[in-house]
C-alpha cells in the first residue's frame, strides 16, 4: 500500500462551510422525529402494546453510549466519511474499508427507502389513495432527482432546507403533540403498563414482544454520526463535531418519545389498533382529534420531513463515497474523488447515488419484495456499521494505544466503550434475528442475506484495488494543514 503521493497527485480539498449549528441540523435531519416516529410507531405499537413507550429510554441509553465513543472518534479523526475513517485508523486498511462498505450501501438504501417512503404521502396529498408500486417509483425518482439537484446547487441550499426541515419538525412534532396532550387525551398514564396482557407474564413478554419492539424503534436512534461524514465541511470540527453528535441524539429522543407519548394517550381505541382495525394509528389519531381537514397539511409536514431526510442520506453517502475515492480505495476513484464547481463539490460521487437509487427503484417495481428487503436491511445495517468502530475502540483502549484528543471520555472510556460494544451487538442480532414475520421466509433473514451478499462483492472489490489505496497518514495530514489554514481565516 501506498504511503505517499507526489504533489500534483495531492487529493482535493473541500471547502469548509458548515458551522455547529449546521452540523447538528444536518444529523438532526438525518433520521427525523417525523420520519422515525411515522416508521416505527404502529409497528412497535403493535408488536408490544402501549408500554412499547419505554423501549425508547432503552433504545437511547444504549445509543447514548454509542454517541459518546463517535464524539471521542470524531474528535480525534475529523475525516470526511466518519465510520470507515474511524475504523480504518483503529484496526488497519481492511477492517476500516469493509466498515464502510457497510455503511456505504446502508445509506443509499436507506435513501431509496425513505424516498419511497415520501413518495406515498405525496401520492395521498395529490389524491391518490391507493397508488401502485410504478406509481410510487416515478414519485421518489422525481424526489431523487430533485434531491440531486439540491445537493449538486452547493451547501448553502443544503443548509437553508435543514434549517426548514427543523421547523416543520418543531410545529409538526412538539406542536402537534402539546396539542394531543392538553385537548385530546383519551387515555391515562397507566396505559404505558399494558403490554401482553394477562395471559402473558413479565419474562415472555420482555423477550418477545417487547424485544421486537426495541428492534423497531432501533431505527429512530441513528442518524447522529451523519455529523461525522460532513467533517471535512464543518469548521473547528473537533471542538464543533462532539457537539453536533451528542446533542442531535438527545433531541431526537426528547422529540420522539414526547411525540410517541402525546400520541398514545390520544388514540381513540387502542382496542382497535391491538386488533388490526386501525392500521396507521398516528394518522387516525391526528384525524380524528383534528378533523379530516388537517390530514393534507400534517402530509406536507411529513413529506418536510422525509425530504430533508432523504437529503441528510444522499450527502453523507456521496461522502463516504468521495472518501473512498480519495484514498484509491475504489474503482473509478480519480473520476469519483474529483471535486469540481467553485463549491467544490463531489458532483460524480452525488450522481452515483443517484443511479443507484434509480436502479433500487425499479427493482422494486419489477420485484415488489426488494422493498422489503431494503427496509428490513437498513435498520440492521446501520447497527453492523456501528460495530466496526466500537469494537476497534474497544481492541485499541485494552491495548492501550489510544491518544485521547479535544474530546475525551477520560477513565470511563473503556466500560462506556464495553457496554456500547455489547448494547450494538446485542440489537444487531435482535434486529437481524429471523422472526417469523414474512409469508416468504426468506424476507425474514433480509439482514443476513444483505450482509453475504454485500461482504462477496465487497471482498472481490477489495482485492481489485487494495494495492492502489493511499496510506492514512497521508490523508490526516492533508486534512490536518487545511483545518490549521482554516483556523486561521476563522480566526485572524
Amino acid at each position: 500500500m501506498s504511503s505517499s503521493i507526489a504533489p500534483a497527485e495531492q487529493p482535493q480539498v473541500l471547502r469548509r462551510e458548515f458551522s455547529l449549528w449546521s452540523a447538528f441540523a444536518f444529523a438532526f435531519a438525518f433520521i427525523s422525529p417525523i420520519v422515525a416516529l411515522y416508521g416505527i410507531f404502529g409497528l412497535a405499537l403493535s408488536a408490544a402494546g402501549p408500554s412499547f413507550w419505554w423501549g425508547f429510554l432503552l433504545v437511547f441509553a444504549g445509543q447514548f453510549l454509542v454517541a459518546l465513543v463517535f464524539a471521542s472518534l470524531v474528535s480525534r479523526w475529523p475525516l470526511e466519511g466518519s465510520i470507515y475513517q474511524w475504523s480504518r485508523r483503529l484496526l488497519g486498511t481492511t477492517y476500516g474499508w469493509f466498515a464502510g462498505w457497510v455503511y456505504m450501501w446502508t445509506l443509499v438504501i436507506a435513501m431509496a427507502t425513505v424516498a419511497i417512503g415520501a413518495a406515498g404521502f405525496i401520492a395521498n396529498i395529490a389524491g391518490v389513495t391507493e397508488p401502485s408500486g410504478g406509481t410510487l417509483a416515478v414519485i421518489a425518482l422525481v424526489i431523487l432527482l430533485a434531491g440531486t439537484a439540491v445537493n449538486l446547487v452547493g451547501r448553502r441550499a443544503l443548509k437553508i432546507f435543514m434549517v426548514g426541515s427543523i421547523i416543520a419538525e418543531v410545529i409538526g412534532s412538539i406542536g402537534l403533540g402539546t396539542w394531543l396532550l392538553l385537548f385530546h387525551r383519551h387515555n391515562s398514564l397507566s396505559v404505558l403498563f399494558q403490554g401482553g396482557g394477562p395471559d402473558v407474564d413479565s419474562w415472555t413478554y420482555l423477550s418477545g414482544p417487547f424485544l421486537m419492539a426495541v428492534a423497531f424503534i432501533g431505527w429512530s436512534f441513528v442518524g447522529f454520526e451523519s455529523a461525522g461524514s460532513i467533517a471535512e465541511e464543518v469548521h473547528e470540527p473537533r471542538r464543533d463535531l462532539p457537539k453536533a453528535v451528542l446533542f442531535s441524539l438527545v433531541f431526537i429522543a426528547v422529540v420522539v418519545a414526547y411525540s410517541s407519548l402525546a400520541i398514545i394517550l390520544a388514540i381513540p381505541d387502542l382496542g382497535a389498533v391491538a386488533d388490526g382495525t386501525v392500521t396507521d394509528p398516528v394518522y387516525d389519531t391526528l384525524t380524528t382529534a383534528l378533523g379530516a381537514g388537517v390530514a393534507k397539511p400534517v402530509e406536507v409536514l411529513f413529506v418536510i420531513g422525509f425530504l430533508a431526510s432523504f437529503l441528510a442520506l444522499q450527502t453523507s453517502a456521496s461522502r463516504v463515497i468521495w472518501a473512498y475515492a480519495r484514498d484509491g480505495a475504489l474503482p473509478a476513484a480519480g473520476a469519483l474523488g474529483r471535486l469540481r464547481g467553485q463549491a467544490r463539490i463531489p458532483v460524480t460521487a452525488i450522481l452515483v447515488t443517484t443511479a443507484i437509487g434509480a436502479g433500487l427503484f425499479l427493482l422494486s417495481i419489477v420485484a415488489s419484495d426488494v422493498y422489503t428487503l431494503m427496509v428490513n436491511f437498513t435498520a440492521g445495517g446501520f447497527y453492523l456499521a456501528f460495530l466496526f468502530p466500537l469494537l476497534g475502540f474497544l481492541v485499541v483502549l485494552v491495548r492501550g494505544a489510544w491518544t485521547p484528543a479535544r474530546f475525551s471520555l477520560g477513565r470511563a472510556a473503556l466500560p462506556i466503550a464495553f457496554v456500547a460494544a455489547v448494547w450494538a451487538l446485542l440489537q444487531f442480532i435482535n434486529i437481524a434475528w429471523p422472526r417469523a414475520a414474512f409469508d416468504q421466509r426468506y424476507l425474514d433473514w433480509s439482514v443476513w442475506i444483505g450482509v453475504v451478499v454485500l461482504g462477496v462483492i465487497g471482498a472481490v472489490l477489495l482485492a481489485r484495488v487494495r494495492s492502489r489505496i493511499v496510506g492514512a497518514s497521508v490523508i490526516d495530514e492533508v486534512e490536518a494543514t487545511d483545518e490549521q489554514a482554516d483556523e486561521r481565516t476563522v480566526r485572524p
